[in-house]
């Protein structure tokens, strides 16, 4: 999928060696992510069968993951009971939550819903396209992403997945990789926000203008559906980050 071209000290003791091990299988799973690449078509059958079976992988250990992580909320929620500094930072690291992407938003909002172009019986080509003409690009996803940024939303997810300032959009074929799973078109991107500027916001973006030029030529979908209701959940993947740079 390569970018469109123009056309308490005994529950801390506990607490370390736990907190560690949510870690290390952070890091693992956010690994997955961070690895994603613009990849050619050629490769794309072996590495979305690789894909596949890591994914599975990755799912057992998001399972896991969520475990330990109650096991670390509860361990922390004994020791704030007894601890007021413990309690003091807790109650800072709460305020912070809605802001990191960590809480669930509804309210109003947009559904963009993003697919390929339907092929001709046969299988063919339309006449003077390509293979990359007929398909949803990272470029396009990205573009319509960061239009809702642009745009003030509260909460943004794909797929039903929310988006946070680390999430990375990448590709791998002609499929979406996000957060450690890969996702199929049509792809589904929704957003609590005000819907005029949401759409003042794409009519900017010059991402969207060749998304829209492909539509026009070639057939694919984007369509943008106002809602009175939409409902982004919380984040729920990797929160390490390995480097950060104050620019």
């Amino acid at each position: 999928m390569s970018p469109r071209r123009p056309t308490g000290r005994g529950v801390w003791t506990v607490l370390v060696p736990v907190v560690a091990l949510v870690a290390g299988l952070l890091f693992a799973t956010s690994g997955k992510t961070a690895l994603g690449t613009d990849l050619r078509a050629g490769e794309s059958t072996q590495l979305s069968s690789l894909v596949e079976q890591r994914n599975q992988v990755i799912a057992r250990q998001q399972e896991e993951l969520a475990r330990l992580q109650d096991q670390v909320q509860q361990l922390t929620d004994q020791a704030a009971s007894r601890n007021g500094a413990v309690a003091e930072a807790q109650a800072g690291g709460a305020a912070g939550m809605d802001a990191a992407g960590l809480t669930a938003v509804s309210g109003p909002g947009v559904q963009i819903t993003l697919d390929d172009a339907p092929r001709e019986s046969g299988g063919g080509l339309p006449s003077g396209a390509r293979p990359d003409d007929l398909v949803i690009h990272q470029s396009d996803v990205q573009g319509v992403v960061n239009a809702l940024w642009a745009a003030g939303a509260e909460g943004v997810a794909i797929m039903g997945q929310r988006l946070i300032a680390t999430s990375a959009v990448r590709c791998v074929g002609n499929t979406l990789l996000l957060q450690g799973r890969t996702y199929s078109p049509p792809f589904v991107i929704t957003a609590v926000s005000e819907a005029a500027e949401v759409r003042r916001q794409l009519a900017a973006s010059s991402d969207v203008a060749l998304l829209e030029q492909a539509v026009e030529d070639f057939g694919l979908t984007y369509d943008i559906r106002e809602l009175r209701s939409v409902d982004v959940p919380a984040y729920e993947g990797a929160l390490d980050v390995r480097y950060a740079d104050v620019g």
